[in-house]
């Protein structure tokens, strides 16, 4: 029987990681990889040693520098590429799908310039008639890669198209719940890299576990006001894509944005570590985004205000604690709907 064959688009290193879960599962995966020097090596090695070193590549996985290929006749696409680089890739990919395809975003991120979630971008450029889902949770790609349990949200408004991705994905190690609440569950992954930064930045000034507590907490609230003024469910973010993923990326080592907030607070230059690190760091932008967003709807956002100004306005991390704890508000549920 001929296995069903499912394009992954980005070969960073959650692409590759779920593209070794698909092929564990069955499927033929089609990887797509931007840069050419890296595809020719993954073909010859069969490893991506760039982005997820140690790891065999299945002969189930085939990778390509072209979309076209990448594409073929498949109707089921899996996109895992930076935020700023979706609505270029989204406009390539648009002649190239089928009347059916389900496009799944499994990526974090909000577009600075129109303040769009993925989701949001595909609606604008893909053709109408494809199906749109979202898959987010708080999963480390080595992990994933590696069999380790975890848990995943397959998020979609239709129930149906829901019920698909958890077949597609669950395994022994990855139970999958779904969810009818998309842009919850894409605003959850985008705004917890924010607060894992912030948190690494107070963990890199000794600021204690109090202060590790007390930031994640309120910016799950924070969090809430922005997901919920955006259309969101509240609920969502108790779940797995909002305090499930918080707790993951602001506590957890192999977090890209934790380790930038701790070399922030350790005292490095920002441009410096920018430079030296080689992957994709989503918060570090999406701060940019959720600075927008917080003014907009004028929603009190203290964190990721004082987040912002350490990254973009040279604010010291000492200075942006010693605001924080200046703070006045009255209520802790203070402007959540239904508070």
């Amino acid at each position: 029987m001929k296995k069903k064959s499912i394009s992954v688009i980005g070969a960073g290193s959650w692409g590759t990681a779920l593209s070794i879960l698909l092929a564990n599962n069955g499927y033929k995966v089609n990887l797509w990889v931007y840069e050419k020097i890296l595809c020719d090596k993954i073909i010859k090695t069969r490893e991506n040693n760039l982005f997820l070193p140690g790891f065999d590549l299945s002969k189930d996985i085939y990778p390509t520098n072209s979309l076209n290929e990448a594409i073929g006749t498949n109707e089921i696409i899996l996109l895992v590429i930076p935020t700023k680089f979706v609505r270029s890739i989204s406009n390539q990919l648009a002649p190239l799908l089928g009347l059916n395809s389900l496009v799944i975003n499994a990526g974090k991120g909000i577009e600075i310039k129109s303040l769009l979630t993925i989701r949001q971008i595909l609606e604008e450029t893909l053709p109408n008639t494809c199906k749109l889902a979202s898959l987010s949770g708080p999963t480390f790609a080595l992990e994933i890669a590696q069999g380790m349990p975890s848990a995943i949200v397959a998020a979609s408004d239709s129930e149906k198209t829901a019920l698909l991705m958890q077949s597609i994905f669950s395994c022994d190690h990855l139970k999958v719940f779904i969810s009818d609440d998309p842009i919850g569950v894409e605003i959850g992954g985008a705004l917890k890299n924010i607060i894992a930064i912030t948190t690494g930045i107070a963990d890199g000034l000794k600021a204690g576990n109090n202060a590790r507590a007390a930031i994640i907490t309120r910016g799950l609230v924070e969090m809430i006001r922005i997901g919920t003024a955006l259309g969101a469910k509240a609920e969502t973010f108790s779940g797995l894509t909002g305090l499930g993923d918080m707790v993951l990326t602001c506590t957890g080592e192999l977090s890209r944005n934790r380790q930038l907030g701790l070399r922030i607070g350790n005292g490095e230059k920002i441009n410096e570590i920018m430079k030296d690190i080689k992957t994709s760091v989503e918060g570090f932008l999406t701060v940019k985004s959720a600075y927008e967003l917080k003014n907009k709807f004028n929603i009190q956002a203290s964190i990721i205000h004082e987040t912002y100004k350490v990254l973009y306005e040279s604010k010291s991390p000492h200075e942006a604690l010693e605001s924080l704890m200046n703070v006045r508000i009255n209520s802790e549920f203070e402007g959540i709907k239904g508070s």
